[in-house]
């Protein structure tokens, strides 16, 4: 009896002191990096976005970035707000329950209530319409967006999109964190410590077989990404996905607007053959581009291709073939 009671104190100890540290974690990652978007009212809950308003040069539409899973708006705005400054109006939105943005109601555990918030979000900030930019997770939000607001989209551009059912299943650390009583333990006392310990080796894994870009994790903060709450928004989202996508991938046939698809043939992470593949039979006139060694972060490690693709949404002229050939040389393995 005293053994029990001994041992039981001692797994309450250990929970108390692994809750409190992971605690102090979650607020340290919160504080790496000082919000600088602004959180507005979409309906009930608030989302976070960085606002770039049209500028005078303006040479394209205006531009809408759809995060990743586990990512932040940083991750989009880091790759693209340099190359195309001066050059549009354009709005990096922290998808529901990541980031900064406040989850919202359970319409928001499903592509499409994400898909109708950013619509909303595109309204408040005076977007008509919009070259719906897109990478990974944010490939189903941005394909639910095209058939639920089709007038709003002036173009969609799906960089390693995340669009289909696939083989096997999702990683067991999702699945625990949608327990309701283990789950919440999981994200509290174990996600933040042990998360934070892996976290430079699973952003490795998602640029492979490209390198980090320099300062990458310090840039886009996916720290933000092991706080209890986000944790398990995020592992929601990824947990639905399945279901969704089963559900929803039969209606892409009916998207109708100019479309680019950009994947990288070594992406071990969101398989082309799987995704991208099959969006580009589902929609008509679509352009598929498949880049040798490339991985699954066009957004970085072919960012002008990616660039270039906007620019062909936008009406304009590019030799893509050439640029895509140009970024095959470049990061070609070193022999």
């Amino acid at each position: 009896m005293r053994l029990m009671l001994l041992l039981s104190s001692l797994a309450l100890l250990v929970l108390v002191v692994g809750y409190g540290y992971s605690a102090r974690q979650a607020a340290r990652f919160a504080r790496r990096r000082r919000n600088n978007g602004e959180l507005i009212d979409v309906g009930g809950f608030r989302m976070n976005s960085v606002h770039v308003p049209r500028p005078a040069t303006a040479d394209l539409p205006p531009l809408v970035f759809i995060h990743g899973a586990s990512g932040n708006l940083l991750d989009q705005l880091h790759a693209f707000l340099q190359p195309l400054s001066g050059r549009a109006e354009m709005l990096f939105v922290d998808r529901p329950g990541l980031g900064h943005s406040e989850r919202g109601g359970p319409e928001n555990d499903l592509p499409d209530g994400q898909a109708r918030a950013i619509a909303t979000l595109m309204e408040k900030r005076g977007i008509k319409k919009a070259i719906i930019v897109s990478h990974s997770f944010g490939g189903a939000i941005a394909a639910s967006f095209a058939l639920q607001h089709p007038e709003k989209v002036a173009g969609l551009l799906f960089l390693a999109p995340a669009t289909h059912p696939w083989p096997g299943g999702i990683d067991w650390h999702y699945k625990v964190t949608r327990m309701p009583v283990l789950g919440w333990w999981f994200s509290r006392v174990i996600a933040p410590s042990v998360g934070s310990m892996l976290l430079e080796k699973s952003v490795t894994s998602v640029f492979a077989p490209n390198p980090v870009p320099a300062g990458y994790i310090e840039d886009t903060n996916p720290f933000l990404a092991l706080r209890p709450t986000v944790f398990r928004s995020n592992a929601t989202d990824i947990a639905n996905l399945f279901d969704y996508v089963t559900r929803i991938a039969p209606r892409y046939s009916e998207i109708n607007a100019p479309t680019i698809i950009i994947t990288g043939e070594s992406d071990g992470i969101v398989y082309a053959h799987i995704h991208s593949k099959q969006l580009h039979e589902a929609i008509a006139g679509s352009r598929l581009i498949s880049v040798r060694n490339l991985g699954h972060k066009p957004d970085y490690a072919a960012n002008d291709l990616s660039v270039a693709a906007i620019e062909v949404l936008a009406g304009k002229a590019r030799d893509l073939d050439g640029i895509t050939k140009a970024v095959e040389t470049r990061i070609a393995p070193r022999q």
